[in-house]
């Protein structure tokens, strides 16, 4: 017995004198980087709090970047730059895929693997508290990087992921060196500290985003426009030009509906203030215009049909709209392109570039710097305060939004953009046809059936469309009235369903007389082509 309460003692004498001294020194600060196993907070926890830590990051470079009034936080460069180095069998996939929508799908997929990382660290950080925090600050450096790889990339960009990563790093490196629980029961200074840290990363974030806004106030800016009248107005559509077809795409896309395709995963934020456009490279003299300098030259007023690149066969890629804007022709003219010039480069405000034949744009064609669509300012998403415009080729080739910097150049001393990524350094628009309605696979009641559906080739114009029914003779549809060889044209074939399954292809010919080319291609790299088909039930 008297053993027994001896050893007691000693237990409770040498232990605790133990424990309260060098013990709980070694748990606070291990001498190797490392957290004694005793005082890491659980796995779970651990996840959480590096999930938290890389939010705090984000948020932290969004609300720095908006300071700047830059477009630069962490996440964006690392979307940009992913875009940038994207195979083309990728990117054309992911527009098949999702649409107009891809860019959202890459921005989430970029916020799910710095979650999965940040989580990942926060594990090691229950062990490696050091290596952890290390590992915040490596992945700040490679969103430094990225944000310094941007074509328009200005020296105080690395500044939010460097800032961000700073202050991700401090507060992972905090939350996981106390201990976890006591008797199982969480420490309130890591719950509390979580929920302000994740409160902190949301307001941070939010607050970037609307500092951003503030200091590129560009919905002001469009407020402020109040557009010229046109000195040379588009013509009033012929009569029987739109055809009366439910289902058939309306002659003029409304602007919510028209498309957007461009590797801007945030849409730049420019002001007309701010905006200026050179004109520079192979001419007699440089020129700078700035929006109100442009405002003063010629108005004119065009509907014009755009194409995307990425557009398949019966694809919805493509729109008609009216557009407010001054001919380029004549500013090119006014610097004197020099004999030789054969490439214009156009420069986005975020370092875009675009390639167009100089000849294209001095041919006698409605080649437009726009900054008017369907009777109001360009929008933000599709390139205000100005674009370019230029009917007949494709929008990688002609459509620069956000256009600031005219260069004129040769095809043999630059590749632009997306002539770099392996696609044609020219293309003129294919000829192509669409069947709106029926949709593909649509079950149909017996009896006449219209079948309808745009056709186009810009520049050329079209001249006839046809129709085939399970393979049999081809039937020339009723076209709508030509309103220009820029725009697409309606088309409408009256159809005597009958049961069964069957199949439907369309084909048009253009203006030239030249017949849709029936062999089907990728739009990778000089657009698509091929015959429409499409199979419906009639019941």
């Amino acid at each position: 017995m008297t053993s027994s309460v001896q050893a007691d003692g000693r237990h409770d004498g040498r232990h605790d004198g133990r424990h309260d001294g060098r013990h709980d020194g070694r748990h606070d600060e291990p001498h190797d980087g490392q957290i004694a196993p005793g005082c890491a907070p659980g796995r779970p926890t651990a996840a959480v709090l590096g999930v938290l830590a890389g939010g705090v990051t984000l948020g932290v470079g969004q609300l720095v970047g908006g300071a700047l009034g830059r477009a630069v936080a962490p996440q964006l460069v690392v979307g940009a730059a992913a875009i940038d180095r994207t195979p083309e069998w990728l990117k054309e996939f992911a527009v098949r895929s999702f649409g107009e929508h891809d860019k959202d799908v890459l921005l989430g997929g970029v916020l799910a693997v710095v979650a999965l990382l940040s989580a990942a660290l926060g594990l090691l950080a229950r062990t490696h508290r050091r290596a952890a925090v290390a590992g915040v600050g490596l992945l700040g450096g490679v969103a430094a990087l990225a944000a310094a790889s941007r074509p328009d990339a200005l020296p105080v960009d690395v500044l939010p992921s460097i800032l961000g990563a700073l202050v991700g790093a401090l507060v992972l490196a905090r939350t996981v060196r106390k201990r976890q629980a006591v008797d199982g029961v969480p420490r309130r200074a890591v719950l509390v500290g979580g929920l302000a840290g994740a409160v902190g990363a949301a307001v941070a974030e939010v607050g970037g985003s609307r500092l951003l806004a503030a200091r590129q106030d560009v919905d002001a800016s469009r407020r402020s426009v109040r557009l010229p009248a046109p000195a040379d107005p588009a013509k009033p559509l012929p009569a029987g030009a739109e055809l009366s077809v439910p289902g058939l795409s309306p002659f003029r896309t409304p602007v919510p509906e028209f498309y957007r395709v461009d590797t801007a995963l945030a849409v730049p934020r420019l002001t007309t203030d701010a905006w200026r456009l050179r004109v520079h490279g192979s001419v007699d003299r440089e020129l700078e215009l700035t929006f109100a300098d442009l405002l003063r030259r010629p108005v004119v007023e065009r509907d014009l049909t755009l194409t995307c690149v990425s557009n398949e066969v019966g694809g919805r890629l493509l729109g008609t709209s009216r557009w407010l804007g001054t001919p380029l022709a004549p500013l090119l003219r006014e610097a004197g392109v020099r004999p030789g010039a054969s490439q214009l480069v156009s420069r986005s405000v975020d370092g875009m570039t675009i390639g167009t034949p100089v000849a294209a744009v001095l041919d006698g064609r409605d080649a437009l710097l726009v900054y008017g669509m369907d009777g109001e300012p360009l929008r933000p998403e599709h390139g205000f305060p100005v674009r370019m415009l230029v009917p007949g080729l494709y929008g990688y080739t002609s459509a620069t939004k956000w256009v600031v910097d005219l260069e004129l150049t040769t095809f043999e001393a630059f590749d632009a953009y997306w002539v770099r990524r392996g696609w044609a350094q020219q293309a003129t628009i294919a000829t192509a046809s669409r069947i709106d309605t029926p949709q593909p696979l649509a079950r149909l009641r017996a009896g006449p059936v219209a079948v309808a559906g745009v056709a186009w080739a810009q520049h050329r114009g079209i001249a006839g469309v046809e129709v085939s029914i399970d393979g049999g003779p081809w039937q020339q549809a009723r076209l709508g009235a030509p309103a220009g060889t820029d725009l697409w044209r309606q088309w409408v074939l009256e159809w005597q369903a009958t049961s069964g399954a069957h199949t439907l292809s369309v084909r048009a010919t253009d203006g030239d007389g030249t017949l849709q080319d029936k062999a089907r291609r990728t739009p990778f790299p000089r657009g698509s082509t091929g015959w429409q088909t499409i199979v419906v039930t009639v019941v």
